[in-house]
């Protein structure tokens, strides 16, 4: 069940990219749904954390530390970044955009994020990441950008 989890149903052994498709699926989920109930979100968002981190611990032992194989991660973190905002085309995408910045590059303290024990660090960078995307687009949203 760990392995399940922490490669996002399987998406984690694609390879190359991985992380990128399991964030795209994510937001393409959360798009399609229409972002819903937000107390819902919430919960859900805070079970894939937890899950998450649960995961990406047990998996440590198996393929080492923060293998490219874990996307949970990235799911996490996109849930994260589109959490309390409307479900529109131009969001979705831009969360999508901004996440992939924010964990790629790793700006800000999210590389130190990454520094934390087991399944805590795998997460951590994607949920920073995920807030800083989520606070740009509630800028965005409040200025009329989008």
């Amino acid at each position: 069940m760990d392995k399940i989890i922490a490669t996002g149903l399987g998406i984690g052994y694609m390879g190359r990219g991985s992380g990128t498709i399991a964030a795209a699926l994510s937001a393409g989920v959360w798009y399609t749904i229409g972002g819903g109930n937000s107390s819902i979100q919430l919960v859900v968002t805070i079970v894939i954390v937890l899950i998450g981190i649960w995961s990406a611990t047990s998996v440590e032992r198996i393929w080492g530390v923060d293998s490219n194989k874990v996307v949970v991660d990235e799911i996490a973190g996109m849930c994260i970044s589109l959490l309390f905002l409307p479900a529109t085309l131009i969001i979705t995408c831009s969360g999508l955009v901004l996440f992939r910045f924010f964990d790629i590059l790793k700006p800000f303290y999210i590389r130190k994020a990454e520094n934390l024990p087991a399944g805590w660090g795998v997460m951590a960078d994607d949920i920073l990441a995920g807030i800083y995307t989520n606070i740009l687009l509630q800028i965005a949203v409040q200025l009329h950008w989008f």
